[in-house]
């Protein structure tokens, strides 16, 4: 599997911008805009995780819909390209190119209990993707499913059992059997395991990197939980009220964060060695409202190393070193320690 700074990329992401109306009054008069998802850009190279991380509220959920418009974007472009090479941008795909596009990007949804019907069968569950897309009917259709549930961990004599019959494990196996049953070539996880017990979390995650190696899969792995995203990620965005304000391969992120609030995360992750002290950061303050931001940087109101052109103007998004980027005005002059080893 090649995942290197060599790799084609498979998606590429500009500027995107993803804001939802704030109205008021008997005619829902629009006053505002919460700024869900500010400019976002960044690129997932073909057999990498990339991860997205960040507080809840942040946008990365929003971020991971955006790019299969099951939230309409508001403005920037997607570039996806096609396993015959050929290059779609999503937001001006039209119906038929946009129904192709959806065969090759699927989503890993959070909550393993919500997302499946609890009226439907295992079997219907699996095949109704390739129902709806006319790929396949009758026998060829039941030994599909059959080999999906297999690659998954499932017996194929649970097919026509119900969801409630299933543990939060099993059913998130089912859930991430619907979504490889089109054979995709992206797969969006959207907190994938943060319902489920720590044991079953690492069984999930061991899967998910299985059938990565198998099927050639690109994940885009959205998580607040770092200790999960630094396992199963070869890089990491770390988002910030809309924004990435930080971009890095994973041991790189880890050890020699460029930005303040980089660092703040990773100091709450909690250190498996009690000889070791955690670096223990707190950040004061509120996460600023993204229907009304600060001025300049996001995030320097909570900042201790704000300065006033914090205060004034936003900082660009730029290479600080080889492969890693950082929405940062201090970004080579701070030196913020990482997780301890």
């Amino acid at each position: 599997m090649n995942n290197g700074s060599d790799a084609i990329n498979l998606l590429e992401v500009r500027d995107l911008k993803t804001y939802f109306p704030i109205t008021s009054g008997l005619w829902r008069r629009v006053v505002g805009y919460v700024r869900a998802v500010d400019g976002v850009s960044f690129d997932l190279r073909a057999g990498e995780t990339l991860g997205l991380v960040g507080e809840s509220g942040c946008g990365k959920t929003t971020t991971g819909r955006a790019i299969i418009r099951a939230v309409e974007p508001t403005g920037g472009e997607i570039f996806y390209r096609m396993d015959d090479d050929t290059v779609i941008e999503a937001r001006s795909a039209d119906r038929r190119e946009l129904q192709t596009l959806r065969q090759q990007i699927q989503i890993i949804f959070q909550d393993p209990f919500a997302s499946l019907n609890p009226r439907m069968t295992i079997f219907d569950i699996v095949a109704d993707p390739l129902r709806v897309n006319n790929i396949s009917s009758g026998s060829e259709l039941e030994d599909r499913v059959a080999d999906m549930l297999q690659l998954v961990g499932m017996s194929p004599a649970f097919m026509r059992r119900y969801p409630h019959a299933f543990s939060g494990g099993q059913r998130q196996r089912i859930g991430i059997a619907r979504s490889l049953v089109m054979n995709p070539r992206l797969v969006i996880a959207d907190e994938p395991v943060s319902a489920l017990d720590v044991s079953v979390q690492a069984q999930i995650l061991n899967l998910m990197l299985d059938l990565q190696q198998n099927l050639g899969l690109t994940y885009l792995f959205i998580s607040h939980d770092l200790s999960v995203v630094q396992y199963i990620s070869h890089r990491v965005a770390v988002m910030y009220v809309g924004k990435v304000v930080e971009l890095a391969p994973t041991e790189k992120l880890f050890t020699e964060p460029k930005h303040p609030y980089t660092q703040a995360l990773l100091s709450s992750v909690p250190v498996p060695n009690p000889e070791v002290a955690s670096l223990g950061q707190s950040l004061e303050g509120e996460v600023a409202d993204p229907a009304n931001p600060p001025s300049g940087c996001y995030f320097h109101p909570r900042c201790p190393f704000a300065q006033e052109i914090c205060r004034t103007t936003e900082p660009e998004f730029r290479q600080v070193t080889p492969d890693h980027f950082t929405r940062c005005h201090f970004s080579e002059e701070l030196d913020l320690p990482g997780v301890p080893e």
